[in-house]
């Protein structure tokens, strides 16, 4: 199948290498040509898993969007929500009918960019797909270097316009497997770990991030309390998706430490083992802050705002971040409120969505 990759974070080159071993034509695209040129010259990214150290070719790496768009059955966006808007505006003139955009995750950035590429002149018949992690846990270790820790064996996913989902579905499922069907694009919102992980992570871990240079959030920095506080942030997310309709399996964050049952399966253990995530993380411009918190809490929140459930732990936390950053985080720009929604009921929204 050809693949489109857009971005340059570690999620899009572990996309590359990993896609291109398992037998893709994958082109990268990356607006940053100097930070690009590694690849692109070489035509290959070394990859670092269980079965040790190897470099993979793959067919394309180009700064030209035009040329890795084109043909394209599959468009790949594994970059972090708040680059969503500007990749939009990149992409609108050269989509494609027919093709599946997949945001592994997306914090509704699928219906967002879908808005956006139609405002911008766009008539191509896509199908938008976003799920609830990244399909790897992968670090880049150097320019042209990616390890993935693991892979991820379950990966709930929303399509937009949920009609379209069994269409989207073949697709995804020819380069995901593990890809399995949770509804429209709000319940795949609403599966994201990110914002339900991070935010007590670096929140409650805020005096050790910014005093040492390095600090493992997923190491010492998970620590009863915070877990205490992640399980009652998840469970404001489950209640919100019940309230909402959407039925099990809602993924509880809890089952990532203790059961196999989650996204990666039995994954913390290797997280931690694997010294990747023992890194500085800058309070204010990290993505744990700009995307999960600032963007995905504040989502949340406003999700619960039209199922009419209390998220006090959600707000207390974005109360916290947005004095951290001096700002009010419960106006941020992907709320409904924001986004122009919360006047529809929920079951408006999710027919607007269908």
């Amino acid at each position: 199948m050809k693949i489109a990759v857009l971005g340059g974070g570690h999620g899009c080159y572990a996309a590359v290498a990993d896609l291109s071993e398992q037998g893709h034509e994958v082109r990268l695209w990356r607006r940053n040509a100097e930070e690009l040129k590694p690849v692109m010259d070489s035509s290959r990214i070394i990859l670092k898993d269980e079965k040790g150290e190897r470099a993979i070719p793959f067919a394309l790496a180009s700064t030209d969007i035009a040329a890795v768009l084109h043909g394209a059955e599959l468009v790949l966006i594994p970059s972090p929500a708040i680059a969503q808007l500007d990749i939009a505006e990149a992409m609108a003139p050269y989509l494609e009918d027919g093709q599946i955009v997949f945001l592994p995750p997306g914090t509704f950035g699928s219906y967002i960019m879908a808005k956006r590429v139609k405002e911008l002149g766009s008539t191509a018949q896509v199908i938008w797909a976003e799920t609830g992690t990244l399909p790897w846990l992968a670090r880049k270790h150097a320019v042209d270097t990616v390890a993935i820790t693991i892979r991820a064996t379950r990966l709930p996913t929303g399509f937009y316009p949920a009609s379209k989902a069994e269409q989207g579905m073949a697709v995804l499922q020819q380069a995901f497997p593990s890809v399995e069907l949770c509804g429209d694009v709000l319940s795949g919102a609403l599966m994201n770990a990110g914002p339900i992980i991070h935010p007590p992570l670096i929140l409650m871990n805020a005096g050790p991030l910014q005093h040492f240079d390095e600090w493992d959030i997923h190491n010492e920095g998970t620590q009863p309390s915070v877990r205490a506080v992640t399980n009652l942030l998840d469970q404001e997310r489950m209640a919100v998706r019940e309230a909402l309709g959407y039925k099990a399996p809602h993924f509880p964050l809890a089952d990532h430490y203790e059961t196999d049952q989650w996204m990666y399966g039995d994954a913390h253990k290797k997280l931690v083992d694997s010294g990747d995530w023992r890194e500085f993380i800058d309070l204010y411009s990290h993505r744990y802050m700009t995307e999960d918190t600032q963007l995905g809490l504040a989502f949340l929140s406003s999700v619960g705002r039209i199922a009419q459930v209390p998220t006090p732990v959600t707000d207390g936390l974005l109360a916290i971040a947005g004095a951290i950053v001096d700002q009010d985080l419960h106006r941020g720009e992907r709320t409904l409120e924001t986004l122009g929604l919360a006047h529809l009921s929920a079951a408006e929204l999710q027919e607007q969505l269908a």
